[in-house]
């Protein structure tokens, strides 16, 4: 196939290099249309020759049952080897990229400057594909233990109680990974660490927006959406109760747990190890399909005792990933559910080393509020609890971004966020109490509390707030460049409420788009498609 396309954007070249072509080109009016049309063809004989090829060659030569992880590594030279051809590919196509941006397409009639828009796009997205894959075969095989053992610090968030980048961290582990091969070391949890005193220092402008606990509980690091800064400091909170400095961190959640069991398959628990927690209402065996449901809902109503839950949450960690090491999982499924819990937020990493964390953090594996991850009109709504418990397993919610009328140049966008109680109406009395929280935190058993968290693009304000359409109070804030506003909300067993934050004064005229904290709802459910208000 690629042989063939060869064939065509050759002769299509050859074509626009014809003299009376060339000559065509300078013509006044028509010239621009035929100088579009060379450069255009150029482009793809280039793209198809200096990028397509090489990497069919490349990739055809992989054995990606090899790369998967397994109990004796994975083959990461054949990773290592095919770093030039794809670095070479991909500075082809974004050199080729580059050529098409700079044609003037306002001399261009309708036929060839749609064509050549269309191709402007896609290859945009063919030159961001192979930039990801570039630096990964640069930089994936020494983070997978390639030149010597890593170990990093596995945080497992729990969707239950939110937080900005997902939920409460709960299970740790120590995640190890050499040549490819993943072990699971030593396990505890966030509860076990205790309070840091002193606590470690916070930036000051996060401390203003989430307070102090940054720095002084392992539960609130992710109170921040911005992973770097959660990572860090949960690292040194590693290093300060442990005594051992890890490489960097990873987080999941059982939602991406779930999206990963879809690759490897069911993981058994033993009943010794049911037992051992003395329950009897879990099932034995855990599939893509329930474990969420028994990781975020049943567990609580069998196990009363968190540090029990804990115990449990680890059990399965160590198991799926002992399946996952193990080699024998399917590697499309796999590589599509790690794929799915990255773009959706669930799958998160921080390396302790520069040089690889500015690789990272091109890239929404990042978990950055800033610099390059990040698009230029982008918004961010990000949720914490406020109950002290466990019900946003309870909670739905939805996130809007709606396009208001410009204003005095500038654009204006609205973010509505709707959220819903979902839980029983006796939910006070049939859920346990350490679901509810039992009113301990002045939260009624049965209701949530939740910390909505927006924020705006660079350098634009946020103006105003409403809840239920009418105006309220919030808390305006600065993180960074980024305007972020702040309200809280408390909602009874079936219970919605919608809160609106407008956001203006914004410089960016590309498309904006949001980003959410992921719960246990599909992404795709929660965020809306943008709408846009009528302008009179």
């Amino acid at each position: 196939m690629a042989g063939e396309l060869r064939l065509h954007t050759s002769a299509a070249k050859e074509a626009a290099e014809d003299p009376v072509w060339v000559l065509a080109s300078s013509l006044p009016v028509a010239g621009p249309n035929f100088s579009a049309v060379s450069e255009v063809s150029r482009t793809a004989d280039d793209v198809a020759t200096l990028g397509l090829a090489p990497l069919v060659g490349v990739f055809s030569a992989l054995d990606w049952d090899e790369l998967l992880p397994s109990s004796s590594g994975a083959d990461l030279r054949s990773l290592e080897s095919a770093a030039p051809a794809v670095t070479s590919a991909a500075q082809a196509v974004r050199l080729s990229a580059e050529r098409l941006q700079q044609i003037d397409d306002t001399q261009l009639l309708p036929q060839i400057a749609d064509p050549l828009n269309r191709a402007r796009g896609e290859l945009l997205d063919v030159t961001e594909t192979l930039n990801a894959a570039s630096h990964a075969s640069e930089t994936l095989p020494a983070m997978l233990g390639s030149n010597e053992p890593r170990n990093y610090l596995l945080i497992i968030q729990n969707n239950a109680e939110s937080r900005t980048s997902g939920g409460i961290p709960g299970a740790l582990a120590i995640l190890s990974v050499d040549g490819g091969r993943m072990t699971l070391g030593s396990q505890s949890s966030a509860s076990e660490l205790g309070v840091l005193s002193p606590p470690l220092p916070v930036d000051p402008a996060q401390q203003q927006i989430y307070s102090a606990r940054l720095g002084k509980f392992m539960q609130d690091v992710n109170l921040t959406p911005d992973f770097p800064t959660a990572a860090s400091t949960a690292q040194a909170m590693w290093e300060r109760k442990t005594g051992d400095r890890v490489d960097g961190v990873v987080s999941i959640d059982p939602v991406a747990l779930s999206y990963i069991m879809a690759g490897t398959g069911s993981i058994s628990l033993s009943t010794q190890e049911l037992s051992a927690l003395e329950v009897s209402g879990l099932p034995t065996e855990l599939t893509s399909s329930n474990v969420v449901t028994t990781l975020l809902s049943d567990v609580y109503a069998e196990i009363e005792q968190p540090n029990l839950q804990d115990i449990y949450f680890a059990g399965v960690a160590k198991e799926v990933f002992a399946k996952l090491s193990s080699g024998g999982a399917d590697p499309q499924k796999l590589l599509d559910g790690i794929g799915k819990g990255i773009s959706e937020g669930r799958v998160l990493v921080w390396s302790n080393r520069s040089e690889e964390q500015s690789v990272i953090n091109r890239y929404p594996l990042s978990g950055s509020v800033a610099g390059p991850s990040v698009s230029p009109a982008q918004f961010g709504v990000y949720f914490n609890d406020g109950t002290g418990a466990k019900m946003d397993y309870y909670v739905k919610r939805s996130v809007q971004l709606v396009k208001e009328c410009p204003r005095d140049g500038y654009e204006q966008t609205t973010v509505r966020i709707t959220n819903t109680n979902t839980a029983p109406a006796d939910a006070a009395t049939s859920l346990p109490a350490y679901v509810t929280g039992g009113g301990i935190y002045g939260v009624p058993p049965g209701s949530v509390q939740t910390n909505i968290v927006a924020y705006g693009p660079v350098q634009s304000n946020v103006e105003m707030a409403k809840v239920d359409g009418q105006k309220t109070e919030f808390a305006p804030h600065l993180h960074g460049t980024r305007p972020v506003g702040v309200l809280a909300i408390r909602l009874s067993p079936g219970e919605s409420k919608t809160v609106e934050f407008t956001f203006g004064k914004i410089v960016q005229h590309t498309e904006p788009n949001v980003v959410v904290t992921p719960t246990v709802q599909d992404v795709k459910d929660v965020t809306l498609p943008t709408e846009n208000a009528p302008c009179h």
